[in-house]
């Protein structure tokens, strides 16, 4: 599996692989899981060569996060790059309570959103205990974005700006405590306001970079590249439609456009005899500014699937042949030619 090294603005270096691990699925997303299930489909990810493994609070309401450090213990810290995500942390409720969405059999907590500092530093250190670890390397800003907040969106970014949350991860990372800081989002223009005012090492990109969508290419992609700020793609999958018949887009039932979007991918691949799969994973790992791909995944076979995906052989014309159909940015970076 491929890897790379991404040097912080602190000058700490993580290495990433080209495939991660999206810790999602594990908080129960859709179905409940037994914890057993869960660490096996995270040593599965570990065996297949994924090295950077991403959480969060929101995840099953801390499921996610007590599994993956579960999974993780006993292995050197060293040896893999963990991140997380503040800014909806997690409170105490009544059983029924939770509204945990599309996470089924969750503890008894529900998420209280804060941005500010004491909102933020409360969320880290219940996300330490969480995890059972010391650090985690990697402290996104979790759904700092219009279309999970609607109308207390400015609330919630001066609650960031004016309330003291990024200053006290500015110096969390200062301090040496988390090597990166940056915002975990699935609006493009979120990451650009944050891009432009403050001082991120780090994006978490979900489902707006893509076989199907690349808007972020000429935008926020080469901003990034230029000012050497990482980008880790997650939802590479746009949800499960570029994957699976019958998979979602964004989260809900894909749209007619989409599914024939989808159909018109499938067929070039088709072509090529490459699993559409395949090329939705290695085509957003081309672009130079993205450190890693992170798919998620509920068990061991889902991610020995992706693995695969990430190896399997795609011959130059393939691409060529998307940029002909207008199926990709004829200016979208595209891997490295192999044989056909």
């Amino acid at each position: 599996m491929g890897a790379s090294s991404f040097t912080t603005r602190a000058g700490r270096t993580l290495a990433f692989t080209s495939l991660g691990f999206g810790g999602a699925p594990l908080g129960n997303m859709h179905r409940a899981l037994s914890d057993a299930e869960a660490e096996a489909t995270v040593a599965a990810a570990w065996d297949g060569g994924a090295r950077y493994f991403d959480t969060a609070p929101l995840y099953g309401h801390g499921l996610s996060e007590t599994r993956i450090g579960r999974a993780l213990a006993g292995l050197p810290r060293d040896a893999f790059v963990l991140s997380t995500k503040v800014g909806r942390g997690l409170e105490p409720c009544a059983p029924g309570e939770e509204g945990a969405g599309v996470y089924k059999a969750t503890p008894p907590l529900r998420v209280a959103f804060d941005y500010t500092r004491d909102g933020v530093l409360r969320s880290y250190e219940a996300s330490l205990a969480r995890l059972a670890v010391d650090r985690v390397d990697i402290l996104y800003v979790h759904d700092l974005e219009l279309r999970t907040h609607g109308g207390a969106y400015e609330a919630r970014w001066r609650e960031l700006t004016d309330g003291g949350g990024w200053q006290a991860l500015d110096e969390l990372r200062a301090a040496g405590d988390v090597a990166a800081i940056g915002l975990g989002s699935n609006e493009t223009v979120a990451c650009e306001r944050v891009l432009a005012a403050l001082d991120p090492d780090l994006f978490l990109l979900a489902g707006r970079y893509t076989l199907l969508e690349q808007a972020p290419l000429h935008g926020l992609l080469s901003d990034c590249q230029r000012r050497g700020v990482g980008v880790v793609i997650g939802g590479p999958f746009n949800s499960g439609v570029l994957v699976r018949a019958g998979g979602s887009f964004d989260y809900a039932a894909a749209p007619p456009q989409v599914l024939a979007r989808v159909a018109q991918l499938a067929d070039v691949c088709a072509r090529f005899d490459v699993p559409l799969g395949a090329a939705a994973l290695q085509f957003c790992a081309a672009h130079p500014a993205v450190v890693s791909v992170i798919p998620g995944g509920q068990t061991p076979q889902e991610v020995a699937d992706n693995a695969a995906l990430m190896a399997a052989p795609v011959p130059a014309p393939l691409w060529a042949a998307l940029r002909d159909e207008g199926l990709i940015d004829a200016g979208a970076p595209v891997p490295e030619p192999v044989a056909c």
